[in-house]
């Protein structure tokens, strides 16, 4: 999952177990309506709380982004009808790419691409496709085909593809390299008006460039979309269940569809929960401050350099945060700002215990002057390459985050962000306001919470020391999924399928290949 400080929620751009981690999902505010342009101070754009009260209002986008196509012809039977025409890539991989509709209330008026993956099966008999998404929202589930932690699912040809708005798929477009560099920069948690000013007049401008370069893409963007393309493509590999795993806000997508084809659904393993109810008691901020405690404790244990007790570790992490205020270190032509070492730090985190060593050793090296490190895992979250190359990451997650989310406005923001300081002294401070979504220029989709009612039964993994879905998220999502039953990781890092745990794994994989339900509240290490 890829975290972001500039709209506080979870994504990832790295993932599980070949080294990396699968992606994370919204769990924050969203879009709103007119706001005063970037010309004059911004302070108190909102001083009337209400729903959307603080989104602009743009001139219409003519923008038609990479992947827009001409519709089939008749209809949605023309999608329908489509035949999906694989070819060799990657060596043992295969590709290819569909339409789906950008509007299913007008599947006529445009057509979008969708670009997939697959490792086919290589033992009989076989059980059909297995579609798999590594989360974010917007991280690429045809790379995570050639990682996946396949042993024992050789009876499925894997499935991965790069939801609309990513990657190879109709992607967003915003700002270009070097003025999201400059956005970057900006203090994520400001400190006083001209900070906030600052920040507010970055935001609008981020999402007015998000509009002009993608146009009504961002209006059909939203998980709700997205799982209608799932089962496009379900339709299309000619299963007739949906078998699939999906990470962190991969999760979410697994969720929607189950509650909008609850009779369609065959095995579903959702790992990482992203928060799907009305309930803000647990935020994301407090899964990070829950690492970064389990972290310092350990380091202290290991005699670290940082200090001897955990409570001593934590203040030598917020005493160097707190100095990149006001004097960031240079890292060659870059600044490693307070927000981009707090995004870095929390990159590691996501690794758990075995990402630990090295973090106290960039910690060490960072304290001392050489924030290299700590720059290079921020620019992992922010899906920034070592050439300076934005992927679209950085732009599908508000997107999709803005179009699932709700939010009050800006002042909201504000006093959501005091509460969150509350609840996440350490991250719910250096996370700072969720603005984005307060001043996105696009309408959010229908909020509901999904219940799945009628589906088959669902496994929900959840660890209870996940940085970017805290471990409380998995809890809700098995009791509001009415079909769902928990198996619980007890341990460090986000996302668990894939090797951490033997106990998880074997309990997944019989789950996938013969259909057998772990008993509900099953716990492993």
């Amino acid at each position: 999952m890829r975290i972001s400080s500039r709209w506080a929620v979870g994504v990832a751009a790295l993932l599980v177990l070949a080294g990396c981690v699968p992606g994370a999902g919204p769990t924050q505010p969203a879009p709103s309506a007119p706001v005063a342009t970037p010309s004059g101070p911004v302070i108190g754009i909102s001083q009337t709380p209400g729903f959307e009260v603080d989104r602009p209002q743009l001139p219409p986008s003519t923008a038609r982004p990479d992947g827009f196509t001409d519709a089939p012809d008749g209809g949605m039977n023309g999608y329908l009808k489509q035949a999906v025409q694989w070819r060799t890539c990657a060596e043992r991989y295969q590709c290819a790419s569909i339409v789906a509709p950008l509007d299913y209330a007008n599947p006529s008026a445009q057509a979008i691409t969708l670009a997939l993956a697959r490792k086919p099966a290589t033992a009989t008999p076989k059980l059909g496709t297995l579609f798999i998404n590594p989360g974010g929202p917007g991280a690429s589930g045809r790379n995570m085909v050639t990682f996946f932690a396949s042993k024992g699912l050789e009876q499925y040809d894997i499935v991965g593809w790069d939801p609309r708005g990513t990657n190879a798929s109709t992607p967003v477009r915003c700002f270009d390299d070097s003025r999201t560099d400059a956005y970057n920069q900006l203090d994520s948690s400001p400190d006083d008006d001209a900070e906030t000013n600052a920040l507010l007049v970055g935001t609008y401008e981020f999402a007015k460039s998000c509009w002009e370069h993608s146009g009504e893409l961002l209006e059909h963007i939203s998980t709700i979309d997205t799982a209608r393309d799932l089962d496009l493509m379900r339709g299309l590999v000619g299963d007739d269940k949906l078998s699939y795993l999906g990470y962190s806000y991969g999760t979410q997508i697994g969720a929607v569809y189950a509650d909008l084809f609850p009779q369609r659904v065959g095995r579903l393993v959702l790992d990482a929960a992203v928060d799907i109810t009305d309930d803000d008691t647990v935020i994301q901020a407090m899964g990070f401050d829950l690492a970064l405690g389990n972290f310092a404790a350990w380091c202290a244990r290991q005699n670290c350099s940082l200090g001897s007790s955990k409570d001593e570790v934590l203040k030598t992490i917020t005493g160097f945060l707190d100095k990149l205020d006001a004097e960031p270190l240079t890292v060659d032509d870059r600044k490693l700002t307070q927000s981009l070492a707090a995004s870095g730090i929390a990159g590691y985190l996501y690794g758990g215990i075995p990402a630990w060593q090295e973090l106290s050793a960039d910690l060490q090296a960072a304290i001392g002057g050489d924030g290299a490190d700590l720059l290079r895992s921020s620019d992992g979250l922010n899906d920034r390459g070592q050439d300076g190359r934005y992927g679209s990451l950085f732009y599908s997650f508000p997107a999709i985050g803005c179009a699932d989310s709700k939010d009050l406005g800006v002042v909201e923001a504000e006093r959501r962000w005091a509460e969150d300081q509350k609840k996440a002294p350490i991250y719910g401070k250096y996370f700072g306001p969720g603005y984005t979504c307060a001043l996105w220029p696009v309408r959010s989709a229908p909020q509901f919470q999904p219940t799945g009612s009628g589906a088959a039964p669902i496994v929900v993994v959840g660890a209870t020391g996940d940085p970017a879905t805290p471990y409380q998220n998995a809890v809700t999502m098995a009791k509001q999924l009415t079909s769902a039953v928990l198996l619980t990781y007890e341990g460090e890092g986000h996302g668990t399928f894939g090797g951490k745990s033997s106990c998880i794994d074997n309990a997944v994989i019989a789950y996938l290949t013969h259909g057998t339900v772990p008993a509900d509240g099953t716990r492993c290490q």
